[in-house]
């Protein structure tokens, strides 16, 4: 369960403010997949980078059950002067999993091939995020936070990874961020729609589709 209690944000560029979520209250259930719709710049990353513990609301609090990832595919928390693998074991350990078994699924499942043992600061962004999609997939967490991952490597790897995704979220649940309406479809039961610094959730994935459609088309 995730539970947002009159959560707020607001950002200052150039010395004008920009409030992105404005008291915003809504439950997220324990087991459900809620895509988070909105268009471009509505805020969408910012609110699952604060689910996530990365940011903090300008207000309000966030409050919730049950173990949440980082955003799958955010590479921020990288040390540049470590490799892949040394990075691997490192969030292995700090999520108190068994390390070799995270490294061997990652090394598998990433493919970055002898750039897994090299330093970090020499990946390509891409490379980045499929070794963070590998780590936060590698680990049994009770809500997974994705943000347009499988926009990431070819056609092969883009379908792997909606496999893997679609294997995880059947005994997790997740709050989804994509653009895509058939991956929200095949990952999830419920939605909210972020506009104007408002959420509004919904039970009915279809009513949050149509109310996201709307948006886009006013």
């Amino acid at each position: 369960m995730i539970r947002l209690i009159d959560v707020t944000k607001t950002y200052v560029l150039n010395g004008r403010r920009k409030v992105v979520a404005q008291n915003l209250n809504a439950t997220f259930p324990s087991g459900v997949s809620v895509a988070l719709l909105g268009r471009n710049g509505a805020g969408k990353s910012s609110l699952l980078r604060m689910i996530g513990g990365i940011q903090t609301p300008s207000s309000g609090e966030i409050v919730s059950t049950g173990s949440i990832s980082f955003p799958v595919g955010f590479a921020g928390s990288f040390h540049p002067d470590m490799t892949g693998l040394q990075n691997t074991r490192f969030v292995g350990r700090i999520y108190g999993v068994d390390t070799d078994e995270l490294c061997d699924f990652v090394e598998d499942f990433a493919e970055l091939g002898d750039h897994f043992r090299l330093p970090v600061r020499t990946y390509s962004s891409g490379m980045k995020s499929r070794l963070a999609f590998g780590v936060s997939m590698g680990i049994a967490f009770d809500t997974y936070l994705i943000d347009e991952v499988t926009s990431v490597g070819d056609s092969t790897f883009k379908a792997r990874c909606t496999a893997l995704l679609n294997a995880r979220t059947r005994t997790a649940g997740a709050v989804v961020v994509t653009h895509s309406m058939k991956q929200v479809r095949d990952l999830c039961q419920a939605g909210a729609v972020l506009e104007n610094g408002k959420l509004t959730y919904y039970e009915d994935l279809e009513a949050a589709i149509a109310h996201h459609e709307r948006n886009m088309a006013a």
